[in-house]
Parts: C-alpha cells; structure tokens; sequence
C-alpha cells in the first residue's frame, strides 16, 4: 500500500528491501485460569499486540486467514462450555484478497474459553493457536500453551476421562530423528513419521546473514514515499487557478510593505514557514481525532469506500467547471480582518490561513484525496509527513520569489494552462473513485464492478483525458485556444498509451501497473492468460533429494494458505516472464505452507530457546524448519540454496519490484555455478 500512493501521484501527473534474516514476536499472549463461581471456571488469553499487526479473531470463513482456536491434549475434571469466544474491540473488514470479511483485532486481543467443573480434581493441557499479519508479511500458526490443575467439586467422584497418549520411547525416537544432523549427504527418504534425518535440515543462519541484510529500513523508506506524494501533490496544487495568480501578489506586498529588502524576504519566509505549520496541524489532527487503527481500518470497510467514492466524484464533478467547491466567504473575511487589524507575527500568520480558505476550491480535493490515502497506511504519522510535503510544495515559491524577485517576470503568465491542469485532475479523481467503489462492490458482492468493467471504465476515462488534453473536448472554463502545447501532447500521448496498455486487461493479461488499483483476477469472467507458477515439490526433504539427483538448486518458498502477500507476490512478480522462466528451468521449487493443518504421524515435543514446544501438524513442521534453519518465522520468505543445503544468496521478503526480484535470482545461480 504504501508503495502504491507513491504510484498514484505518479499516474496522476502523466527497490527491493531484501531483509535480514529474524524472527518476530510481534504478539505475546499471557493466559489466566479464573474461577467464575464454584463448579464454573474460564481461561483467558490477553495479548499484546505491536503497532501495524493485527491478531485474527474466532471463525472466520474456510479459505480465509487463520482463525483463533483453542486446542485440547488433555482434560480431566473439565468441560467445555461453548467455543472459543473473542472480547473486546473487534474490526471487521472486507478483504480484497481473500474476498470476504474478516475479523481481527489491533493493539490488544482478548479470548475467553468457558469450562465446566466436573470432578474432584480436575487438569487440562492444550493450547490455542492464532494467525497475526501485518502489512508485509503474516506469522505461521502460533500456539500459546497452557497447563492447569486443581481442586474441583468436593462430591464429585474422580472420573480420569481417556488420554492417547505416544508412548515415551516412539516419541524419544520421533524427537531424535528431527533434531540430529546426519553427516551422510546421499539422498534420504523420509521415514515413517515424514521426517527425514539428513543434513538438509542444518542451521545456516550465519551463512545466509553474511550475504548482507536489508539496503534500507522500510518505516524510513515508507516516510519518503509519503513525503514524496505529499509534495507532489502541492506541486500540482501551485498550478492551479486559486494559487498560481496569489504568487506574485504575495511577493510584491511583502518587498513594498517594507522598505527594508531583508524584512520582506524574513516576512515571506515566516509567511512560507505558517503555510506549513496550518497543513501540518491539519495532518495531525486528522491522526488525533480518527485515530492511525481507524483510519487504517477505513481502507477496508464498506460503507466509508462508498462514501469516498462520492467524495472524489464530487471533487472531480467540481474539477470539470460544474460547481466551484468553496469554504464560507465570511470564513476568509474574517481572518482577513484579522490579519488587517494585527501586526507582527499574528499578521503573517492570519494571511497564511486566509490562502488556505481561499485555495479551497482547488486545494481541497486534492487534499482529500491524500488524507483519504495517507490515513489508511495505518502509519500514525502519514498524514503529518504528506501534508508536510504538500506544504512545502506550496510554500517554497514565496519564499523563493521574495529572496529573487526578478523571478516574478520569468513566471507563466496565469491562463487557459491552469484550467487544463484542473480538468486533468477531474479525470484522475474520477478514475481512482472507481477504486473505492470496487472495494465496497467485493464487500457487498454486486458483482457490478468485475475487473473487465472495471478496466473498461480506465480505458474510457483515460481515452478522453487523452482526446481532452488534445483539445478535441471542451469543458465550461477551457479557453477557445485551439492550439496544443508541446507539454500537453506528450501528456496525451501518454494517457492514450496508458489506455491502450490496459486493453490486453480485458482478456485476464496481469497489466501490473494496474493490479494494486484493479478487481482481483479471479472476478474476470474472461480469462485467456496462463502464466502461473506452481510448485514442483511440497515437501522439502523430497524436493532435496530431486534436486541433489538432477544438480539444480532450490528455491524455498515458505508460504501460507492465509497469507495476503504471498499471493500478491505470485500473481504480480511470478507471473512476469523473466520470473516465471528462471524459476521453472533453473531452480527445483518447493513450496512450505507454514499453516497446513495435516497432522503428524504423531506428535513431536521439541525444546526451542529453552522452552518446550510441540510439532503437531505438517505446517508446524515447515515453520519450525523456517526458524532453526534459516532464524525467520514471517511469511513470505524465499530463501536460494544449493542441493545440499547452502544459501546462495540474502533471503527476499515482500516487495513487488520485479526488477530485483530477477537480480535475487540470477546472483543466486551465479553463486551456484561458482
């Protein structure tokens, strides 16, 4: 997402992060056995969940993300009263890849599971497993044991109820053959409990770290993306009709006002300085008052996409010269009495705020429609830093006029130009509202907005931004100039290129550049494109043995059925043909699905950092293969070995850029042939 509103100003005027290998505790769950009154008890799961993840609350949809569930190995004394039961502040979404609602928490989740006391004594062991995600990557299936005992009802006969159990020594065994390192690098088949004892299995986290780690932190690379969309959008604010024509005005009251030149250009500096201290404070207050969570969960929901979709369709209704959106002129005459009234610093101030009341007309949707993106990045500090670029953008060409006023005559005179620039943000406003509206379309499910209807609807609007911007349209304000600029046919040039590319889209081509905004490609109705990746082996001691018998290295793709990301890295970056070829002729795949609910032969008790954990499903294993082979625990995580093992290159993590996704590939065969 937050790569994607860098790509939305972009559109709008027409690096890979390969991380260090880590485990992540971004939830840490405590639990408590209380007592509710004397033959009725609860055990309650508290967790603490970090800013930016989210915990996935009790029965969700089959195929969805990972439900919270509470798990039984043993029970005496005990029954259970009803399921698991969520507590507290749930969020409920529409998730445009799983295409359905989901329920989830944020900050703090709390689980209840009602028990009924039965016998004298009573004790019960088991656990409840939970799926966490943020917006990059999602957690394997995580357990959080319990273990509890007591004193029960004092007439209460005991009653041991039945417990299967492994026998110590099969288990011993099963423990042994998971953990020992064999020193035989021949193929081995998996024994009779799927676990095979070979090397495969050997720690290499020192290895893999020393190809070096992330280039740089994604939280500081996101602010720069935030800011760059932030200040764009204020470059294209400045050229339009409200603000342009202020400029000179400005300049030239400041340099008169005083006869003193270094007064004037500190008067316009403390002019450019309050624009971005009121955009700023606007920032903030949107945080303040919505809330970071909130806003992020605005993304999702329904009724506030439909609401947004209104919202742009107004402001570009607005754009095209149907009706001038403005604030209350007694507003600006107000401050501009004000401002007329005072001195000093108050003076400057006061006019600063006038500008943004009188520019609302033009200023306005664009804001908007950055606040509506920069809140939903569920980054707490997104709208301060965009509005700080866009702040900047709109101060610096006062302060910059007023330090070299012989500027001023070099400036575009203000004219029929800006108007264009205006009506091209109308189409633009009017394309992305199709992207709200497609969220709540999922949501509802009215199937009127697939993605060859939605992709139509592009190609339309930005055919006619190209034929408009050649002139061949007219809107109210537009000049009778029949002649087109050299600027505005490049810019129409790429329009109608742009719409033409998205052609293809209507047969199910990927169009790339597009899939962050467009339907998934599973509500297209026409599909001609096959270009799907899949995986020559799941099991990764199989997978080993055929790529030690064929001398090809792997390629380990730790996945999950509930993994958002995962999906979105297979249908935007596997399906490219580069991709796809390289990891079909020169890698064996092996695809790890962290969250498989297969059960083991039988379970493994296992010791980890000191604690004691159990293996009790195929996906159990694959992650905690992920953890002491290669020390992550986050999906999607895409590691390059060799046949026996080795890494040959840094891990990849979540990022679309297909570009360094082929270099991760290629430097990983060039370490293997070396």
């Amino acid at each position: 997402m937050k790569k994607n509103l860098l790509v939305s100003f972009l559109l709008s005027i027409m690096g890979i992060f390969p991380i260090i290998a880590q485990i992540q505790e971004p939830v840490l769950f405590k639990t408590e056995f209380k007592s509710t009154s004397e033959n009725e008890a609860e055990i309650v799961f508290t967790g603490d969940i970090e800013a930016g993840w989210h915990v996935y609350s009790t029965d969700l949809p089959s195929g969805g993300p990972i439900s919270a569930t509470f798990n039984i190995d043993q029970i005496k004394g005990l029954e259970l009263v009803g399921k698991l039961t969520p507590q507290g502040k749930e969020i409920e979404n529409f998730d445009k890849m799983f295409e359905m609602n989901v329920r989830y928490f944020e900050g703090k989740a709390v689980f209840i599971q009602k028990l009924k006391i039965t016998g004298a004594t009573y004790s019960i062991e088991g656990y409840m497993e939970y799926g966490a995600c943020n917006d990059e990557n999602c957690l394997p299936p995580t357990a959080v044991s319990f273990s509890y005992s007591g004193k029960g009802i004092a007439q209460a006969p005991v009653v041991e109820q039945p417990k299967e159990k492994q026998p110590a020594a099969e288990e011993s065994v099963i423990k042994e053959e998971i953990t020992k390192v064999a020193t035989d690098t021949t193929a081995v088949q998996p024994n009779a409990e799927g676990i095979a004892s070979t090397n495969y299995w050997e720690p290499v986290i020192d290895q893999l770290n020393a190809f070096g780690e992330e280039t740089a932190q994604a939280a500081n690379q996101s602010w720069i993306y935030i800011f760059i969309a932030g200040f764009l959008g204020g470059l294209i604010a400045l050229f339009t009709p409200c603000v342009w024509p202020i400029i000179p005005m400005t300049v030239s009251f400041f340099l008169k006002r005083s006869k003193d030149k270094k007064k004037g250009i500190k008067d316009a500096w403390t002019y450019g300085i309050s624009i971005v201290v009121i955009y700023v404070t606007l920032g903030l207050a949107i945080t303040l008052i919505f809330g970071a969570s909130a806003l992020n969960s605005l993304s999702t929901n329904a009724i506030f996409n439909i609401l947004f979709f209104l919202m742009l369709v107004i402001f570009a209704a607005s754009f095209f010269g149907a009706f001038e959106i403005t604030l209350p002129s007694k507003w600006s005459n107000a401050v501009d009495s004000k401002a007329e009234q005072t001195s000093g610093l108050i003076s400057i101030f006061l006019m600063a705020f006038t500008l943004s009341l009188v520019s609302f007309s033009c200023t306005g949707p664009i804001i908007g429609f950055l606040l509506v993106e920069l809140g939903t990045t569920g980054n707490i500090v997104a709208p301060a830093i965009g509005m700080f670029g866009f702040a900047l953008a709109l101060a610096l060409p006062f302060t910059l006029f007023a330090m070299f006023p012989t500027w001023l005559k070099s400036m575009p005179k203000s004219g029929g130009w800006m108007n264009v620039i205006k009506v091209t943000l109308g189409f633009l406003e009017l394309a992305f509202a199709l992207k709200f509206l497609s969220v709540a379309d999922l949501a509802y499910g009215w199937r009127i907005l697939d993605r060859e209807t939605f992709l139509a609807l592009w190609i339309v609007i930005f055919a006619l931004l190209g034929f408009y911007l050649l002139g061949k349209i007219k809107f109210p304000h537009d000049d009778d100039d029949d002649k087109v600029s050299v600027p505005r046919f490049f810019l129409a040039l790429a329009s109608l290129a742009f719409a033409v590319y998205m052609v293809p889209g209507l047969w199910g081509a990927p169009l790339k550049a597009v899939s962050a905004f467009a339907p998934p490609m599973n509500t297209q109705d026409f599909n001609l494109y096959k270009n799907e990746v899949h995986a020559q082996f799941k099991d990764y001691d199989e997978g080993m043995n055929y790529a030690k018998q064929n001398g090809k290295p792997v390629m380990l793709d730790f996945t999950g059925y509930g993994c958002v990301n995962c999906r979105k890295m297979e249908l935007a970056v596997w399906t490219d043909s580069k991709v796809s070829d390289i990891i079909q002729n020169d890698y064996v795949l092996i695809t790890l699905f962290v969250d498989d609910k297969t059960p083991l032969p039988a379970p493994v008790k296992i010791t980890e950092n000191g604690k004691e954990i159990t293996l009790r499903t195929i996906g159990d294993k694959w992650s905690y293969l992920q953890r002491t082979k290669f020390g992550a625990n986050a999906q999607p995580f895409y590691v390059l070995i060799d046949n026996e093992g080795k890494p040959l290159n840094k891990a990849y993590k979540y990022d679309e850029d297909i570009n360094e996704y082929v270099k991760f590939l290629e430097t990983g065969l060039d370490n293997y042939k070396k």
